[in-house]
């Protein structure tokens, strides 16, 4: 345990914030360097421009709304049809949570007094959750301001709007820890980035494999369980049996809370493995 010493300096006469402000300040300067703020013009380029591409369908849809009286995208399928996007922003940036403290090793700094392994994760966890929920929440809110200024028939679907808020956060958990675990096993950014993108790629391009595959064998109980396999549709299941939304899948997923104990299962072990990480780095 390291201990501070007085050898002469001036004291500290400021006030002490505690534990949880120094949380508080690491997530939030973890999120605005996701975001780029602070750093090079050049760091801002991905994540805005990402986040403009997020805002494309939401406008278009406000304009169906507004010049033919009609609704556009939905917004449980909102997250699910914007996954490549998601995913991009997901590989670009996680690197950039967690690399630079594991390449320069500053962990131990981080972890000398008073923020525990478990505060520093789960403030790494915050910032990256809130980055995903942002690019997911504001779309979803500018297509349900533009359903209640357009005057459509029937209510306001704020059901749907407000259960694919409660699904992007679940979302954004899952891929956050995921994504996190996956680029703290180097401190070579780039190799982050690909190692989060091809995790990504192997499960969406498996998955219409391994369904195909098990439908055509008459199996097709069994080929709804492939749809879990990618995380934006192992989410939709559980929107689906929570809120009883349309699958955006082919052929429906397995009902019942199973997707859901799996998102909580896959969480749990992400954070393991994101601790046992940091654990290693910080005893060097």
């Amino acid at each position: 345990m390291s201990e501070i010493y007085d050898i002469g300096y001036r004291h500290y006469d400021g006030p002490r914030h505690g534990r949880g402000y120094s949380s508080r300040a690491l997530a939030v300067h973890s999120l605005r360097g996701v975001f780029g703020l602070g750093r090079t013009a050049r760091s801002k380029i991905m994540p805005f421009a990402l986040g403009v591409i997020m805002l494309l369908p939401a406008v278009v849809s406000v304009a169906m709304m507004a010049l033919m009286k009609q609704r556009g995208m939905s917004y449980s399928g909102f997250a699910v049809f914007m996954q490549p996007v998601l995913a991009i922003f997901l590989a670009s940036q996680a690197p950039t949570v967690v690399a630079p403290d594991l390449r320069y090793r500053v962990l131990p700094l981080y972890l000398s007094r008073p923020v525990t392994i478990g505060e520093y994760v789960g403030a790494k966890v915050v910032a990256m959750t809130v980055a995903l929920f942002l690019l997911v929440a504001v779309p979803l809110t500018l297509i349900y301001v533009g359903e209640l200024l357009v005057d459509l028939k029937g209510p306001p679907q704020t059901k749907e709007y407000l259960g694919a808020l409660a699904m992007a956060a679940v979302l954004s958990v899952l891929l956050s820890s995921f994504g996190l675990a996956l680029a703290s096993l180097t401190p070579r950014r780039g190799l982050g980035v690909a190692s989060v993108i091809a995790v990504y790629l192997l499960a969406s391009a498996s998955v219409p494999v391994i369904y195909a595959t098990l439908t055509s064998t008459g199996n097709d109980a069994a080929a709804r369980w492939a749809w879990l396999i990618n995380p934006f549709w192992l989410v939709d299941a559980v929107q689906v049996w929570l809120f009883g939304t349309t699958p955006n899948s082919e052929g429906g997923y397995p009902s019942g809370p199973v997707p859901a104990v799996i998102v909580v299962v896959l969480v749990a072990v992400a954070a393991a493995v994101l601790a046992l990480r940091y654990r290693k780095a910080a005893s060097r």
